[in-house]
């Protein structure tokens, strides 16, 4: 009844929110075309970062940087003061940990049941970096670039360079595992799928980018202030995490399985 009753709650403030954001924001003309938007948000040719005072760089790489450092610190966190405390009977921090890295586990192993000890570390920190890396733009950082303005700092992913090298790091790992494991036979079996690492790249790369546009033009095209956006940016982006985190893993996992068993 008190879940029930809560649900309720949320969706009457949800809706009563929506409806004073359109009455309340203020009707106007863009401050930017949608379309230098969408370029900018591709290609960077506007917002610059200064990395250092030695170059200048995309802020997607400083969103990485940033989501690395975040990673590390609170896997160590866990390491340090969590598993320590680690029970028979699990808490609550212990059964969501356990259940996000089992997951991984399990899928390594249903795809790869002979040689996957290896696999299931990389998709849980793929699948860790991209979950992660994709909801940290619901904190709003921001940066001052090159030009003295303040500039967001998006979803590593987002841009399409690292888009790249992750769809290009997993292939590598699949094509190296099953030509360890299951020799000429293992590369012939992964290389003949040689659009893998470009498909999976620009799945990711498409999908992340296609929330950020559509809470800009959202923004642009409704001239909602605040609320609405807000709304579509969370949808969005937990949406985008959740799948595209569970679709990278899952189709490393599938062709490092087709290629470590390919030898028998």
């Amino acid at each position: 009844m008190k879940k029930k009753k809560t649900v309720i709650f949320l969706i009457v403030f949800t809706l009563t929110a929506l409806v004073l954001g359109i009455l309340l924001a203020p009707k106007g003309g863009q401050s930017e075309a949608v379309g230098d938007l969408m370029r900018d948000l591709v290609l960077h040719e506007e917002g610059k970062v200064s990395l250092f005072g030695l170059i200048d760089v995309n802020p997607a790489l400083i969103g990485a940087i940033v989501v690395n450092i975040f990673i590390l610190l609170v896997a160590l966190v866990i390491r340090i003061f969590l598993v320590p405390k680690f029970t028979y009977v699990p808490g609550k921090a212990q059964i969501l940990i356990e259940s996000w890295v089992g997951y991984f586990y399990d899928l390594a192993k249903k795809n790869s049941p002979t040689q996957y000890r290896a696999l299931g570390p990389y998709i849980f920190a793929a699948g860790t970096y991209i979950f992660i890396g994709t909801i940290a733009e619901l904190f709003g950082l921001q940066i001052i670039g090159t030009k003295g303005t303040s500039l967001g700092i998006p979803a590593p992913l987002s841009d399409v360079n690292a888009a790249l090298a992750m769809g290009f790091l997993s292939y590598g790992f699949i094509l190296v595992g099953a030509t360890r494991h299951a020799g000429l036979k293992g590369l012939g079996s992964v290389a003949k799928d040689f659009s893998l690492p470009i498909s999976m790249s620009f799945r990711l790369f498409g999908a992340l980018l296609g929330g950020l546009l559509v809470t800009e033009l959202v923004y642009y095209s409704l001239y909602l202030s605040f609320v609405l956006p807000i709304v579509v940016a969370l949808l969005f982006t937990i949406l985008h995490a959740l799948v595209q985190a569970y679709v990278l893993t899952l189709l490393v996992s599938i062709f490092y399985g087709e290629g470590v068993e390919a030898g028998g």
